[in-house]
């Protein structure tokens, strides 16, 4: 495999998660940031919906996180998918849960009006019931989706839990996985990993916290 060039804004969780990804498999590759608010030519003549992640390999281009995370764990290794067809298939659709959670968390992060706000953090909180109720017991004080190693349904989650982390720092009534001692030990323990503490730049914590701000949200106000 040529060595792959991943295009990235610093701030998306979907970038990340192909970070995730390529750091655990120790993949050597090249990464570029882009401005999503101001897309170069290049990038839009090759990302068919104008977004991030995209995956060079040689003259060939990939996009939509998912896909580009199949890819890697198909021509990587270690496979961090199941080799049951059955729990693959269970896996990949814990993932589309969490793609629904990042979409819910930028909506209770963007809203204007706090009524909008509580409304995405109450879908947050419905979503973690479920959650909670279907993940393991933990083992040795840590918890992953399924079993006691990462799965690459695990790094669909990574990026979420990290944002959590991000607006936990700035006072306690972000701290949405309180009531949820499973959720909170499984987010401690990705957390932790190296693959995961090095998916995002060192200004990273910071920015999302300024992007936030910057767009005069009802929750950026209270931060």
């Amino acid at each position: 495999m040529e060595k792959p060039i991943l295009i990235s804004f610093k701030l998306c969780p979907f970038v990340q998660r192909s970070v995730i990804n390529l750091l655990e498999k120790k993949v050597d590759y090249e990464i570029r940031y882009i401005d999503l608010a101001n897309k170069p030519d290049w990038f839009l003549k090759i990302s068919p919906f104008g977004k991030v992640p995209v995956l060079q390999v040689g003259e060939d281009v990939l996009f939509e996180s998912a896909v580009i995370n199949e890819y890697l764990d198909e021509t990587q290794p270690p496979a961090l998918h199941p080799k049951d067809p059955l729990q693959k298939a269970k896996h990949r659709a814990w993932a589309e849960f969490a793609s629904a959670l990042l979409m819910d968390q930028y909506g209770w992060t963007m809203s204007k009006v706090e009524a909008d706000s509580e409304k995405k953090k109450e879908e947050i909180l419905s979503k973690f019931k479920i959650l909670e109720s279907i993940l393991p017991e933990p083992k040795n004080g840590r918890l992953f989706f399924a079993g006691e190693t990462m799965h690459l349904v695990d790094t669909a989650y990574a990026p979420f839990f990290m944002r959590l982390d991000f607006l936990k720092a700035k006072g306690a009534s972000f701290d949405l996985l309180s009531g949820f001692p499973k959720l909170k030990i499984w987010s401690e323990t990705l957390l932790s990993l190296p693959s995961i503490k090095n998916s995002v730049l060192p200004e990273v914590p910071k920015e999302y916290i300024d992007f936030i701000k910057a767009h005069s949200s009802w929750l950026g106000g209270k931060i």
